[in-house]
């Protein structure tokens, strides 16, 4: 469940806003008619199989299926229709749809799922290389089976949280005998989903239109088409929703203040609604590659130089409260908030910096620091502007080096020119499904959102690696309550705030956000009144 707190003032006015629950509207569904959906930025890439983000998601989701999907009532098949696990745990076999076909026209089978999983998910899927490490062979008895063998169990309550994003088969005759990485349909998917790929204009727009042999029926999709705008200017993005212009901006794609002052007006639907499985935390990342950042006092002294509940008040209006590690207060069972924590306190940081060797020069700087912001939304760059005023107050100098995705993405996780940088981090159900990859070492260079920070435990590794193989399900949680704690004694990454995700709607779009990870979902049933 969401926490309650967090969450009550952002869920009030989007109850306000629309006088009923978002997923409550039940009119006759019209079809036809075109979606047009904010994108913040870019990251050129569209296959979900070979990049887990939501940047992708919110894109090839419709395009681009996953095995299982999760509704509010639980997960729900897509591409497997059933699933079982041996009672070892080192088999699970799925159950694939009949009658699928890829949108060139060739029929889904098990050698899609197996050649996905061996090449991709394992291999290069930045949140799943950890997931599936122990994934040995995905056997196909016939077209419509694929049973997974692993050398060390898979919980089947973990491989169906991860199902929904790092599950996304592509087709195998489209891949085999090429470089995944470099593959021309990277950026124009094929899948089996309710919409097909049309066109992709860098800097402007994605379009993907209606696909006419969907499996669901005839009767879906009901849109024609949906359209993805790039707007990197959060005010021009909601004077294009005050036009029309625009039906959707989510992920918090504009201003805080605009997400409260359009909250206000009758025409949108504004809350944290769809967002269950997404909640997140900002973050500050280290590079521990620089002697200074490898210090724990230094890491230490700079948590202690945050005010985070000054941050939540003034960058997130209140809508957050304090992280407390990699797992967040809505992760059930695996969260705990027995840690060490560090609150704000310049003197005890100048302390720290102190008897780390870091003195202040004739200028008062006792370090210099290069910090790079994602440039995700608003509120990463407004934390990144703070982080740099805080530093200073207690000696450290941060330059703020300024990208776009892609040069964000490979400045920190391929090329690692960076000192400390910032973003967000996803939680995705599941500790293992997302999280645990930001802490675990052996990722390949330049994966996205994992652990490139230069930070390695060995006893971290072998703890996280003894979770994901766990079956039962308290000595599981607890696995998880020892990496909590030991990430926040030893702070390779600051999980600083923990937010929610804020969607501003049109009303003109009907049955929006009615599941825990609308914007990534595929949106079959979506349609426009209008």
């Amino acid at each position: 469940m969401i926490d309650r707190m967090m969450f009550a003032a952002v869920a009030a006015g989007a109850l306000m806003a629309t006088g009923t629950p978002v997923a409550a509207q039940d009119d006759e569904p019209k079809r036809g008619g075109t979606a047009i959906i904010h994108m913040v930025s870019e990251q050129r890439i569209l296959n979900p199989a070979l990049r887990a983000s939501t940047g992708v998601y919110e894109i090839s989701g419709k395009i681009v299926e996953p095995l299982i999907d999760k509704s509010y009532d639980g997960y729900e098949p897509v591409l497997a229709t059933d699933w079982s696990s041996s009672e070892d745990g080192l088999e699970i076999t799925f159950k694939l749809r009949e009658g699928v076909r890829w949108h060139d026209g060739e029929d889904f089978t098990c050698e899609d799922v197996s050649y996905s999983a061996m090449n991709l998910w394992k291999e290069l899927l930045n949140y799943s290389t950890t997931l599936q490490q122990y994934l040995e062979a995905v056997d196909c008895p016939d077209p419509h089976t694929a049973v997974f063998r692993y050398s060390q169990p898979m919980p089947l309550e973990l491989m169906l949280a991860a199902m929904p994003d790092l599950g996304h088969p592509v087709p195998a005759h489209i891949f085999e005998g090429t470089d995944p990485l470099q593959n021309e349909y990277n950026t124009a998917p094929i899948g089996t989903g309710p919409f097909k790929f049309a066109e992709y204009q860098r800097g402007q727009y994605v379009i993907a239109e209606r696909n006419d042999d969907y499996w669901r029926g005839e009767e879906y999709p009901y849109l024609d088409r949906v359209v993805w705008r790039f707007i990197t200017d959060r005010s021009a993005a909601a004077a294009a929703l005050e036009a029309g212009e625009i039906h959707e901006s989510g992920f918090i794609g504009v201003s805080m203040a605009d997400v409260e002052r359009l909250a206000d007006d009758p025409r949108f639907d504004v809350g944290p609604e769809g967002y269950e499985n997404n909640v997140a935390h900002s973050t500050i990342e280290f590079n521990h590659r620089n002697e200074a950042l490898a210090d724990l006092r230094v890491r230490q002294a700079i948590y202690h130089g945050l005010d985070i509940d000054y941050a939540i008040e003034t960058i997130m209006r209140g809508y957050a409260k304090p992280g407390r590690g990699p797992v967040p207060s809505t992760g059930g069972a695996n969260y705990t908030d027995d840690v060490p924590t560090y609150p704000y306190d310049p003197e005890k940081a100048k302390a720290l910096l102190d008897e780390a060797g870091y003195t202040p020069d004739a200028d008062g700087i006792r370090l210099r620091l290069r910090h790079r912001p994602a440039p995700w939304g608003e509120y990463t760059q407004l934390w990144a502007e703070y982080f740099a005023q805080a530093m200073a107050e207690i000696g450290i100098e941060v330059t703020l080096v300024q990208n776009d995705a892609p040069g964000f993405l490979s400045g920190v996780y391929r090329d690692h020119d960076f000192d400390t940088a910032n973003g967000w981090h996803q939680f995705r159900a599941d500790p293992a499904v997302s999280t645990m990859v930001w802490l675990r070492s052996g990722s390949p260079v330049g994966t996205p959102w994992t652990n490139q920070f230069g930070w390695q435990s060995p006893e971290m590794d072998q703890l996280i690696d003894a979770a994901a193989s766990e079956l039962d399900p308290a000595t599981r949680a607890e696995m998880y309550h020892q990496i909590q704690r030991r990430a926040m004694e030893e702070l390779p990454v600051i999980f600083a705030i923990e937010h929610p995700f804020i969607s501003v709607t049109s009303k003109k779009l009907r049955n929006h956000h009615n599941t825990p990870r609308w914007n990534s979902s595929s949106w079959y049933d979506l349609w426009l009144d209008e």
